[in-house]
C-alpha cells in the first residue's frame, strides 16, 4: 500500500437511511470479503445517517435512520425532505509495521 500500511484495523462507513444499503447485509458481506486482504482482521463500524421526513397533514418533522412513511402524530403520509442518501467512507485506521 502506498502509505506503507501492513494492515487495516478499522473501517468506518456512513450509511444513509434512503441509500438503498442494508447495514446488516453490508456487515455480513464485509466479513466474507475482507478475507485474504489487508483488512482481514479489521472491524467495520457503520454510522447510520438519518433522513428528514415531514408530514403535510400536521406539519410534524422527524429525522429517521429507518424508512418510515406513516406519521407518528396523525397517521398521515410522510414525505422525504432530504438527507440520508450517503454511502461514504468516513475513515479507516491502518497499521504500519
Amino acid at each position: 500500500m502506498a502509505a506503507g500500511a501492513t494492515a487495516i484495523s478499522l473501517i468506518c462507513l456512513r450509511v444513509g437511511a434512503v441509500s438503498g444499503v442494508v447495514p446488516e447485509a453490508l456487515d455480513f458481506a464485509f466479513d466474507v470479503l475482507k478475507r485474504e486482504t489487508l483488512a482481514k482482521s479489521a472491524s467495520l463500524r457503520i454510522e447510520r445517517v438519518p433522513s428528514e421526513f415531514k408530514c403535510p397533514e400536521c406539519g410534524a418533522t422527524v429525522h429517521l435512520t429507518e424508512i418510515e412513511f406513516d406519521c407518528r402524530e396523525c397517521g398521515g403520509l410522510m414525505i422525504l425532505q432530504g438527507g440520508g442518501g450517503e454511502l461514504e467512507l468516513s475513515h479507516l485506521e491502518i497499521i504500519n509495521n
